[in-house]
């Protein structure tokens, strides 16, 4: 048996710089991830197939289109394998969550079989993020965020809270509201610097169009962390705090308040 986490992708910042031709947006990205996630289990069979369990499995339309079951079809994994994924994410989140199954299975068929020498243009063909989300480290991306570079991390780590308000925000119409105003690139400097001089342009038009993340927002900052921002396209937010006893006390904080909305805590990897 094969076993793998699917590590929650976050945006430390997310400048958006332009339209592109293509339909796509132009980005300069500060990916992050944090040490928890869905998980996997995968079994030699003789075909592929896909079992789904968690609290999130029901959102998951159809379990033979997903990314899974795509990212299985693109790469050399003997006769099959029979997949159990445990969908403890959020789907449509800002978190990465298919991407990230997708880059689980490509860690496990590199570790079983090696993966193929364009196995990053593979990645991207599935979705942008899935380049990054193979790696699962701290890395920037640009073009439309499938071209990545690793960068050394001085948040390794740090203490973080993610929260969702249990409100699906499909990606599509956040970059469609996007106002096209290109607002400067992502700063230099190292992860902390970076994260804390730099923005998520999609925060504004993803409010306009769920205004509970302004409200989540609010709350995050609230409890004192070092950054809080919402990652990707939403409706995720996250909080970087500086001691696990921080976290802690945020998170019993906003389940208080919020019990409907959704919580994990983990660490910056």
């Amino acid at each position: 048996m094969f076993t793998e986490t699917a590590y929650a992708k976050i945006n430390l910042a997310l400048h958006v710089r332009a339209r592109r031709a293509d339909g796509y947006h132009e980005l300069e990205t500060l990916f992050a991830f944090v040490d928890v996630g869905d998980r996997l289990e995968a079994v030699s069979s003789g075909r592929d197939e896909l079992k789904t369990s968690g609290e999130f499995a029901p959102q998951i339309d159809d379990p033979f289109g997903n990314i899974v079951a795509k990212a299985l079809s693109t790469l050399p994994h003997g006769s099959g394998w029979s997949v159990s994924l445990e969908k403890r994410l959020p789907v449509a989140a800002g978190l990465g969550g298919g991407s990230a199954d997708a880059g689980a299975i490509f860690r496990m068929v590199d570790r079983e079989y090696g993966l193929p020498q364009d196995w990053q243009a593979r990645a991207a063909k599935l979705g942008a993020d899935v380049p990054a989300c193979v790696l699962s480290e701290t890395c920037i991306g640009r073009g439309t965020g499938a071209e990545i570079e690793p960068v050394q991390s001085d948040l390794t780590g740090t203490p973080a809270l993610l929260v969702n308000p249990r409100v699906a925000v499909p990606t599509g119409p956040v970059f469609k509201a996007w106002d096209g105003m290109d607002r400067g690139p992502m700063p230099t400097g190292s992860v902390q610097e970076i994260a804390v001089a730099g923005r998520n342009d999609l925060e504004a038009p993803a409010i306009a169009l769920c205004p509970v993340i302004a409200q989540v927002l609010d709350v995050l900052r609230n409890t004192g962390p070092m950054l809080a921002r919402m990652s990707g396209s939403g409706a995720t937010c996250f909080a970087l705090f500086e001691s696990d006893a921080d976290v802690k006390v945020a998170a019993a904080s906003l389940h208080r308040a919020h019990p409907e909305w959704w919580l994990m805590e983990g660490k910056l990897r």
